[in-house]
């Protein structure tokens, strides 16, 4: 199964932010930092690429520490590029946008004249909402743990000179990295009708197994270890099943309920009862790209075989579809 989920709401906000970048000084990019990459979208990457950035990697407080200072130091070594870690539920944290910002485009902000204009964006569920309540010190945007809550475009004044724009979350229309949208399910960053808990519980498990493989037997009790008889790996939903056996998930008949156990682990791994855990290193990230890139090129050629010969419809390019801009809004911009 491949995670996809692309509602209308996003095609607009993709839109709306291709008219309003070239009036911007600034754009932030809030990050998982359990899943830095798989969870930085590629189109905005497009969108911004002539704007200085400051990529946000939030959450922090539920990632592996050494991995996160392994991203930072990789996005920190790209020109016009800043990035830092934050935990939403500290306030003070959040502050540390502001000076960040400033040094991205120092000739702004300080003035009603030549005010910060910063855009903020991300993808669902990503923490931007609870980031900027706090930052406000109140709760004037939408919050909640649930993907696609922001709908509309809002924008606050942080301090003098310096506006902050916030947008709806945005994923992109087709992911190519396999693994990315599993991991994005596995945060809650896609609506839950778009994947199956128990085929997300145990990619998570294949991974977890291997790279966490304490954090699992400390928080389920697996007296046995993750190991069978023979003293290999269990697999994974082997695993699960052992997992739902000690927390209880059990129906009437005194079986496994895997539906249950699948909830219980997801559940885990985002609250961070499960530890603090990052799903993916830089150099994983590199090769699970070159394999998603290869996967989709062959796929396309696929596509481009089966219209010559008449069993599709090829679709037309990109400039030749029908525009779907939304109604034109008053900026205040």
């Amino acid at each position: 199964m491949a995670v996809q989920w692309f509602p209308g709401h996003m095609h607009l906000t993709r839109q709306a932010i291709e008219d309003r970048i070239k009036q911007v000084d600034v754009v932030i990019e809030m990050v998982d930092a359990r899943l830095p990459a798989s969870s930085a979208n590629p189109l905005l990457a497009q969108l911004t690429a002539k704007r200085p950035r400051l990529k946000v990697l939030n959450k922090q407080d539920l990632a592996d520490p050494a991995r996160t200072a392994s991203w930072l130091a990789q996005y920190n070594a790209n020109e016009g590029m800043r990035a830092i870690a934050l935990d939403t539920t500290d306030g003070q944290a959040a502050r540390r946008l502001i000076a960040p910002c400033q040094e991205l485009a120092p000739t702004r902000g300080g003035s009603l004249s030549k005010p910060m204009r910063v855009l903020i964006c991300g993808i669902p569920n990503v923490g931007k909402s609870t980031l900027i309540n706090r930052m406000i010190g109140k709760s004037a945007a939408k919050a909640a743990d649930e993907a696609g809550v922001t709908r509309h475009e809002q924008r606050y004044v942080l301090e003098d000179g310096f506006y902050l724009y916030d947008t709806p979350g945005v994923l992109w229309p087709r992911i190519i990295v396999a693994q990315s949208g599993y991991w994005l399910a596995a945060s809650g960053a896609v609506g839950r009708n778009a994947f199956d808990d128990e085929e997300v519980a145990l990619e998570l498990l294949d991974y977890l197994k291997l790279a966490y493989p304490q954090l699992l037997v400390a928080r389920y009790g697996l007296n046995e270890g993750l190991h069978d008889v023979d003293d290999k790996v269990l697999e994974s939903d082997a695993l699960l099943e052992a997992i739902g056996r000690t927390r209880g998930a059990l129906t009437a008949g005194g079986k496994v309920n895997l539906q249950k156990t699948a909830e219980l682990l997801l559940h885990d791994f985002r609250s961070g009862a499960l530890g603090r855990i990052t799903l993916e290193t830089p150099e994983e990230y590199v090769l699970w790209l070159a394999e998603g890139k290869k996967l989709d090129a062959e796929r396309q050629l696929r596509k481009e075989a089966l219209a010559q010969e008449g069993h599709i419809r090829p679709r037309p390019p990109a400039s030749k579809l029908p525009s779907k801009k939304p109604t034109p809004r008053r900026s205040a911009w």
